[in-house]
């Protein structure tokens, strides 16, 4: 690289890149190699050939931070005095490393250096540069500096105001890359130092105002972000408020589609038949797996719904702005989605407000002759629809059936702005209480979502599809009655689509069977729905990334369809235990010989949540195919719940669990065997991707139990297979109770699981009733009235009445945990009422002392409900 000169050039750079390959270890030579080295580095840095001077400059970048600045000052050194040479090659090449230099490691030069600090003299030059002749001098100062701010470093706050008045000298720059800097530098500086840009805050709006509607499009994204980070900071309201009738229209300008923008996405209008490219199908990310949760933190951690997969991480929800009509990965974050999201979030701070000002720009536009100017309007209705709900409902009955004619429209790009629009305001469409809002807007916005989903165009298919699974999640059940035409329109463009929107209708019959439950079960549904998804299913082999989605998509069918199900059970049971089988034995493999390449996890996944589907749908039917399957499923779920990957082993738990609620019987003899694995995943503070494996470790327990307590003497039975591990399951347990950094969804299920544990052992829990009493309590007061919160009360009853002096302390909060019930059962209620009575008796004359204490709505409640 250095000494070679009558090699190739291209030999002499390939030599620089693979010494920078392996520069990042540089310090694990011999310090005579070291020296070689650096000195060898710094001779190429200054080479007539440019590939060559790249590729030093790469080495210099690597190596300085790897050594750090303290090992090898005479690089900076050098660096630093190449901006002032007069040869504008060294000046440019000894700048662009160290800008890089700079963005990679800028906390590294940020630190003394034998008793001096190099950014003091660094920052001044890098400011003093701003002002070169040179547009490429000028552009690396700017960069440079700006990547200074986020740490907050010292230098350079000491220069802030040079700093500050560079910045807006350079701001009417004649170089775009410039002006880019600078634009980056002042959304840095927003969030850093607001301090700094508040009192000089109308000049620099009105700059950023103007950039933000700059010729080259990468300058005017870069001051649109200002905005954006300007709308994000809650603290900057009221600096902003004064800007937003001078912004708001400004954005909805650069909403409107680019030429370039067009130039990616305008193809053939009716492309339906038109095979997909390798190239449009981006990668489907599948993580967790199936997650359960209470009803009040049903999105907590990890954001597991309960009783629904989330094995498939869906990236392409049409509400982020960067992923919005991504077709072939052409368009990424760009000006028109950066507006839109600006706009997403000043609706949310200024609402009302907002709405006003814009209101005259967008009827301007949504009746245009222009349609690029309609579908932009389209898009800021849509962007709004969050934060400006409350101001806009009062126009939806006019809005909805402007975007259901829109649906209408020529143009496939309108269309297709149209259902995403059109499913921001699903929820208002499909909350009617009156029969004339269900036929004038649900059923015309369903029926024209759903003709949609059969367009001729790939990318309104799309549009419509993904519409139309947000009018699911929000209509639920009320689409019960219109469940044969969904079907089969469904279903039909389950046959014509292509592959990247056939994941995508995947995700929407998942949806619509998550929605509606057993309506599913009709076997007519069942007959339309089963047949094109089993022939499909037939034609994928066991490891075809095509089957995950199916697989995935299916086991929400399976819950739905319940026995409906049954005709297509075996075959598909089967498969799945295969599946499993043969991914166990490829984990087994790789463990062995670990330079394989390792199994991926999705298989095993998707298929232990679609047997929990099936567990599920078919209840206890499904003993038949358990006790059958080959090789038997229980061992294989076992080896499961050891699974290195927390995803895996989530999903067996949540199988064990469904298990346990369907089909005891075949579970029991294994759970002995099972449980001390359950035990060992139970953790107080779990580490983040296993908050999800530990969760439903809880609850599986609680479900265990369950079957021991349902008898109807649990005092009365000793069950050893499962007794034998109560106190070690508490012993897990509690601590989850009593930490405060333990995640919310997995204090709720800790806490059913012990109420449950405690309908089987209560002699054994009860002696620790006064050590969580009081957090078990507030654990569950909020949770809504359901079974698991009923049975995990009764448990909680059952050890008051062993050990009533282990609650005597925590009285109050279990009253108040008692007043929350809005409907107990009629045992639950008649436990509260004989524990508060007999503590009532009890407590004899100091009863209304004690009870004197308690808040007066606690007090009145008391009285109301149960008398005392």
């Amino acid at each position: 690289m250095a000494h070679l000169t009558t090699e190739d050039d291209r030999v002499r750079a390939v030599a620089g890149l693979l010494l920078k390959n392996n520069a990042k270890t540089i310090t694990k030579s011999p310090p005579e190699v070291v020296e070689y080295v650096k000195v060898t580095v710094l001779v190429a840095f200054r080479d007539r050939v440019k590939e060559v001077r790249d590729a030093a400059g790469q080495v210099i970048v690597t190596m300085m931070g790897s050594l750090e600045v303290v090992q090898w000052p005479e690089a900076l050194m050098k660096l630093v005095e190449g901006l002032d040479s007069t040869d504008p090659i060294i000046k440019v090449s000894s700048f662009s490393v160290l800008e890089k230099a700079c963005e990679d490691y800028p906390k590294k030069l940020d630190k003394d250096v034998n008793g001096q600090r190099p950014l003091d003299f660094m920052i001044p030059k890098f400011i003093q540069l701003a002002d070169d002749p040179n547009a490429r001098i000028r552009s690396h100062a700017i960069t440079s500096l700006s990547h200074f701010i986020a740490i907050r470093s010292q230098s350079l706050f000491a220069n802030i105001d040079p700093y500050m008045a560079c910045l807006f000298r350079r701001a009417g720059d004649d170089s775009a890359d410039v002006r880019r800097g600078v634009c980056s530098s002042l959304v840095l500086l927003l969030v850093a130092r607001p301090d700094r840009l508040i009192p000089d805050m109308h000049s620099v709006a009105q700059f950023m105002l103007y950039t933000t509607q700059d010729k080259d499009e990468n300058v005017a994204l870069e001051a649109c972000e200002f905005w954006l980070t300007f709308a994000e900071e809650p603290d900057l309201t009221a600096h902003l408020a004064p800007l937003v009738p001078d912004l708001a229209p400004v954005l909805l300008k650069c909403m409107v589609y680019s030429e370039e923008d067009l130039a990616w996405l305008v193809g053939p209008e009716e492309d339906a038949d038109v095979a997909d490219k390798e190239s449009d199908i981006k990668p489907r990310h599948y993580g967790g797996g199936k997650g359960h949760a209470m009803e009040s933190s049903a999105a907590e951690q990890g954001g597991q719904k309960p009783k629904v997969s989330a094995a498939l991480d869906d990236e392409d929800e049409f509400d982020d702005f960067d992923e919005e009509f991504d077709e072939d990965g052409a368009t990424e974050w760009n000006l028109r989605k950066c507006a839109a999201a600006a706009l997403d979030i000043l609706a949310v701070r200024f609402g009302d407000d907002l709405l006003k000002i814009l209101l005259p720009h967008l009827n301007e536009r949504l009746h245009s002759q222009d349609w690029l100017q309609k579908e932009s309007a389209i898009l800021a209705l849509g962007a709004m629809a969050e934060g400006c709900i409350d101001a806009i409902e009062p126009h939806l009955p006019m809005i909805v059936p402007f975007l259901i004619e829109t649906l209408n429209d020529p143009k496939p790009l309108v269309r297709s702005i149209a259902c995403w629009t059109l499913g921001r305001y699903a929820h208002w469409c499909t909350n009617f209480e009156t029969d004339e809002h269900r036929n004038q807007f649900f059923v015309p916005a369903m029926e024209g979502l759903l003709k949609m989903v059969l367009d001729t165009n790939k990318r309104v298919q799309e549009a419509g599809c993904s519409a139309f699974a947000t009018l699911e999640e929000d209509a639920g059940s009320r689409l019960a009655p219109y469940l044969e035409p969904i079907l089969r329109n469904l279903m039909y463009a389950f046959e014509k689509y292509q592959q990247k929107n056939l994941l995508i209708l995947y995700d929407a019959l998942g949806t619509l069977a998550d929605a509606v439950g057993n309506a599913l079960e009709n076997p007519m549904f069942v007959e339309i729905l089963m047949p094109p998804l089993i022939r499909r299913w037939q034609t994928l082999a066991d490891d075809d990334d095509d089957l995950i989605p199916l697989l995935e998509c299916l086991s929400s069918i399976t819950m739905a369809t319940g026995h409906g199900f049954a005709p297509y059970a075996q075959a598909v049971f089967g498969r799945c235990v295969q599946i499993v089988h043969h991914s166990l034995l490829a984990w087994e493999e790789y463990h062995r010989n670990p330079e394989l390449d390792e199994p991926e996890r999705p298989f095993l996944i998707v298929s232990l949540d679609l047997l929990s589907g099936l567990v599920q749908g078919l209840g206890g039917t499904v003993e038949a195919l358990i006790a059958t399957s080959n090789p038997p499923l229980l061992p294989l779920v076992g080896i499961c719940l050891k699974h290195p990957q927390a995803p895996v082993r989530q999903s067996a738990y949540a199988l064990i669990g469904d298990m346990a609620i369907s089909c005891f019987g075949v579970l029991r003899v294994y759970v002995p065997t099972l449980m001390p694995e359950i035990i060992s995943q139970i953790e107080p503070e779990p580490k983040f991707d296993f908050i999800s494996a530990s969760n439903n470790a809880a609850w599986s327990v609680g479900e265990i139990a369950l079957r021991y307590g349902s008898g109807a003497a649990p005092l009365l039975v000793i069950y050893p297979e499962f007794n034998q591990f109560v106190k070690p399951l508490i012993g897990r347990l509690v601590p989850i109770l009593l930490n405060v950094r333990s995640p919310k969804s997995l204090t709720e299920n800790a806490a059913v699981t012990i109420g449950r544990i405690a309908l089987v052992a209560p002699q054994d829990v009860a002696p620790y009733l006064d050590t969580f009493a009081q957090q078990w309590c507030q654990a569950l007061w909020e949770i809504k009235d359901n079974e698991e919160k009923d049975s995990a009360f009764r448990g909680f009853c059952l050890l008051i009445q062993a050990n009533p002096a282990g609650v005597s302390k925590h009285f109050v909060w279990f009253c108040n945990a008692v007043v929350k019930w809005k409907s107990p059962s009629p045992e639950l209620r008649d436990m509260f009422t004989k524990i508060l009575h007999g503590f009532k008796e009890m407590s004899g004359p100091q009863w209304s002392q004690q009870i004197s204490t308690y808040p007066p709505p606690l007090q009145e409640a008391l009285r109301t409900l149960y008398g005392v």
